[in-house]
């Protein structure tokens, strides 16, 4: 599966300010249901924040990586967020979170659930990567950043 199937440019935003985990994530679930009719921001929200209760999703170098099942979820779905300031994550670097990823699948999904996460883990390991993505100017072009991305070794 190719990031393009589970992301579009409407679920990407940057320049958002929050100030908490919490705030972070509800700002992540809205932004994931906008285009999602048959699914709710805060269902999503409770999922998410279920899955943080278990383990954080902080991975380090300012990545956070949310994910969780969803009830009615008919495929695959992905949402990008930039914000303006880190915000503590309980990340395993201990370093705030300024960039997160968020997947929600539906209930069955295992493999490709996994399959995603390590795709995204190996992305996010890259600093260069990671760099461009800091530096992108519009929503478009982080996209393209996303969906285009190749591993480099």
């Amino acid at each position: 599966m190719q990031l393009s199937e589970i992301i579009n440019v409407n679920r990407i935003s940057s320049g958002i300010d929050v100030q908490s985990k919490k705030r972070a994530l509800e700002a992540l679930s809205e932004l994931v249901a906008q285009d999602q009719p048959q699914l709710d921001s805060s269902y999503i929200f409770d999922s998410l924040i279920s899955r943080e209760r278990l383990g954080a999703t902080g991975v380090g170098y300012g990545i956070a990586i949310p994910h969780g099942r969803i009830k009615n979820c008919k495929q695959i779905t992905g949402a990008f967020i930039h914000f303006v300031q880190g915000v503590d994550f309980d990340a395993v670097d201990n370093q705030p979170v300024d960039m997160m990823f968020a997947l929600v699948v539906p209930e069955e999904s295992t493999d490709e659930h996994l399959q995603i996460l390590a795709l995204l883990a190996s992305m996010f390991n890259e600093d260069s990567f990671r760099e461009k993505l800091r530096n992108s100017k519009s929503n478009e072009e982080t996209y393209q950043l996303l969906t285009e991305w190749q591993k480099t070794s």
